[in-house]
C-alpha cells in the first residue's frame, strides 16, 4: 500500500546562490523547453509581445517555413545534446517540456546544463500541477520528484502550479465521440484553466526576481465531469449518453475528494464554454444534441 503523500507548504523563497544581473530586460534571450508545444509556444508569443528575446529549445530543426523573430536551438534534454549550447548566454529558463516517461531525466539534464551556463546562474521557472502531492498517478509523481530536483539545484528558480488546461479536459472527450457512450469518472471535479492565462502568468514570473513556489493558478470554476463532457458534447453537436463510473483505488478516491482542485485560486478567467466556443468547429444549426 502507498504511503500517504503530505502536502507541502508553499515556499516563498528561493534557492538562489547567486543575483540575476541586473542588466537590460531585453539583452538576454529566455529559453522556453517545449516551445513548440501548446503552452510554450504562447509563451515564447508573449515573451515577444513583452520586448523580450525569446529562444525555442526543439529537438528538430527550425522548419523553413518558420520566419519568427525568435532564436532556435535544437537540443534534446533526455539525450543530453545540445544544451549547452541553447542554454549559452541566457537569462531565464520556461521549462514546459513534460513528457510522463521521461520529465525526472529530462528536468535533472536541464539542471546541469544551466549549472555549467557560467555565472549568473538562468532563473529557471517551471509549470507544475495543482494536487502532485496529493493524487498519486505515477505523471504527478515524477512532476513532484522534478520539483524537488528544481528546489535543491543551487539555482535561482520559481514553479507555478496550476489546474489543467482547458484543452485537455475536452479532449477527454472529444478522443471517445465516436464511441457510443462517453464515460467519466463519476463523482469528480475539474477546475480548467485557459492555457493563454498561464502563459501570461510565467512571463510575468520571468520578469520578476526568483520566487519560489508561487500561489496556485486554478480556473474560475469548479465543474462535475460529466458536466463538462456534456458541455463539450454540445460544442461538437453530438448526441452521446454521458455514462459515469465509479472506480475503486486512491487515484479515484483523491479525485473524488478533490485533490486536484484550488477553489481558493480561481484566479483565471475564461470559462470552459468560453473555451469550447473558441476553439471547437461550430455544430450544424439544429437543437441541442448533448443528453445531459
Amino acid at each position: 500500500m502507498d504511503e500517504p503523500i503530505a502536502n507541502e507548504p508553499i515556499v516563498n523563497e528561493p534557492i538562489a546562490d547567486e543575483p540575476i544581473a541586473d542588466e537590460p530586460i531585453a539583452d538576454k534571450p529566455v529559453l522556453v523547453t517545449g516551445g513548440t508545444g501548446t503552452l510554450g509556444r504562447i509563451v515564447v508569443a508573449r515573451l515577444l509581445a513583452e520586448g523580450m528575446s525569446a529562444r525555442v529549445l526543439s529537438r528538430r530543426a527550425r522548419p523553413v517555413s518558420d520566419q519568427g523573430p525568435y532564436e532556435w536551438a535544437v537540443g534534446d534534454l533526455a539525450k543530453r545534446t545540445g544544451l549547452d549550447a541553447a542554454l549559452a548566454g541566457v537569462r531565464a529558463v520556461v521549462h514546459c517540456a513534460t513528457n510522463a516517461r521521461n520529465d525526472v531525466v529530462a528536468t535533472r539534464r536541464l539542471v546541469e546544463a544551466a549549472r555549467r551556463a557560467g555565472s549568473p546562474s538562468p532563473h529557471l521557472v517551471y509549470i507544475s500541477i495543482v494536487g502532485i502531492d496529493v493524487v498519486p498517478l505515477p505523471y504527478y509523481r515524477s512532476k513532484r520528484e522534478a520539483e524537488r530536483i528544481i528546489r535543491s539545484s543551487g539555482l535561482p528558480w520559481t514553479i507555478l502550479r496550476t489546474t489543467q488546461f482547458h484543452d485537455l479536459v475536452a479532449t477527454l472527450t472529444t478522443v471517445q465521440r465516436r464511441l457510443p457512450v462517453v464515460l467519466t469518472l463519476s463523482g469528480t471535479r475539474a477546475q480548467p484553466i485557459e492555457v493563454a492565462e498561464v502563459a501570461d502568468r510565467l512571463v510575468e514570473l520571468v520578469r520578476g526576481a526568483p520566487a519560489g513556489r508561487v500561489p496556485d493558478m486554478a480556473g474560475p470554476e469548479v465543474r462535475d465531469a460529466r458536466d463538462l463532457a456534456a458541455a463539450t458534447l454540445r460544442a461538437l453537436g453530438l448526441r452521446r449518453r454521458v455514462v459515469p463510473l465509479r472506480l475503486p483505488g486512491r487515484i479515484a478516491r483523491t479525485l473524488r475528494a478533490g485533490g486536484n482542485l484550488a477553489p481558493d485560486r480561481a484566479v483565471g478567467t475564461v470559462t470552459f464554454e468560453q473555451y469550447l466556443d473558441s476553439a471547437l468547429p461550430r455544430p450544424a444549426p439544429g437543437p441541442d444534441l448533448a443528453d445531459e
